[in-house]
Order: C-alpha cells, then sequence, then structure tokens
C-alpha cells in the first residue's frame, strides 16, 4: 500500500502512523529523515541537498524528489510506505504521480486527518513546549492550512484523498483509519 498521510501541527498524525506502519507493515518515510540521510550517506543527491541545509535554506523541490525516488527504490519500500511530510506543494504533488506513473506503481490513498483548528490549538497549548506560545501556534495553523489546502483540492480531484476524523481517542481515530486501509489492503 503506498500511502501520503496528510494533517496539521497536533493531530496525532505521528501516534497514527505509527499504528499503521506497524498494522500494515509500511515503510515511514519522513521527507527530514531521508533528507538528513542522504547527507549523511554522502549520496550525490545527498550532497546537493546538504548544500541548501547547512546554510539553513529550503530544499528544492527537484532535489527533494530525487531522494524520495532514491528511497523508494530501497527493498523496505517494496510492500508499501508511507510518506509523511511529503508532498508539500502542488508542484512535488505533480513530481510525485509522475514518478510513480512512470515506474507503475500509483498511490493508493491519501489519507487526511482532521482535527477542528481550536482543537488543535488547545493540544498544541498543552504541550507545554517553549515555542508553543499562542502566536507561533496560529501561525504554524495558517502556514499549514495555507500551504495543505490546494493539496487536498489537487487530490480530491484525483479521488485518492479520505478524510478522517481526527477526533476521539487513538483507539477511535485508528478503527476509522482501518475502515479506510483494510479494504485496499487486501
Amino acid at each position: 500500500m503506498r500511502i501520503v498521510f496528510i494533517g496539521p501541527p497536533g493531530a496525532g498524525k505521528g501516534t497514527q502512523a505509527e499504528r499503521m506502519i506497524e498494522k500494515y507493515k509500511l515503510a515511514h518515510l519522513s521527507t527530514g529523515d531521508m533528507l538528513r540521510a542522504a547527507r549523511d550517506a554522502q549520496t550525490e543527491v545527498g550532497k546537493k541537498a546538504d548544500e541548501y541545509m547547512s546554510t539553513g535554506r529550503l530544499v528544492p523541490d527537484e532535489i527533494i524528489v530525487e531522494i524520495i525516488e532514491e528511497r523508494l527504490a530501497q527493498s523496505d519500500c517494496q510492500a508499501g510506505y508511507l510518506l509523511d511530510g511529503f508532498p508539500r506543494t502542488i508542484a512535488q504533488a505533480e513530481a510525485l504521480d509522475k514518478m510513480l506513473g512512470e515506474k507503475g506503481t500509483p498511490l493508493d490513498v491519501v489519507l487526511e486527518l482532521k482535527v477542528p483548528e481550536e482543537e488543535l490549538f488547545q493540544r498544541l497549548a498543552g504541550r507545554g513546549r517553549a515555542d508553543d506560545t499562542p502566536d507561533v501556534i496560529r501561525q504554524r495553523l495558517v502556514a499549514y492550512r495555507d500551504q495543505t489546502s490546494p493539496l487536498l483540492d489537487y487530490y480530491g480531484k484525483t479521488g485518492l484523498l479520505e478524510s478522517v476524523d481526527g477526533l476521539g481517542t487513538i483507539e477511535e481515530i485508528f478503527d476509522r483509519i482501518q475502515a479506510i486501509l483494510d479494504p485496499k489492503a487486501s
């Protein structure tokens, strides 16, 4: 199963991702982890990415897509994977679709974990992290919404988007996710 997992900060994506990875035996592909691994392995694309990362600049889409492509070729991804934190833009989504289309391995589902902003605000404020001030939290939620809504529209038009209510217990939310994924896993 090939999954893109989308959700705002504080939605509980990390908790649910762990459960999905375990149950469906998926490779967990986090963009940040992949960038660091490619840099540390000193692959050609990793060296390119490091030129940006070491100066605090955003790594361009084409380099990120190359790193994703390199990672998807590894054996643990053959049985399926969960993309977390990618794609973040329409350009990245289109590049991913093109790459997967050329390989004949399209995405199976794009899962969106939906939580109302008031609830996200409460959850993030309750974590007690130093950088979780009300202004910073608001800014992160606005940035997420601005960045992600075009992606939700894009995947909505492809018929791949499935939204999951992110309110309730961890188990209730995972049950909703399983209701979507189980039929696709068979």
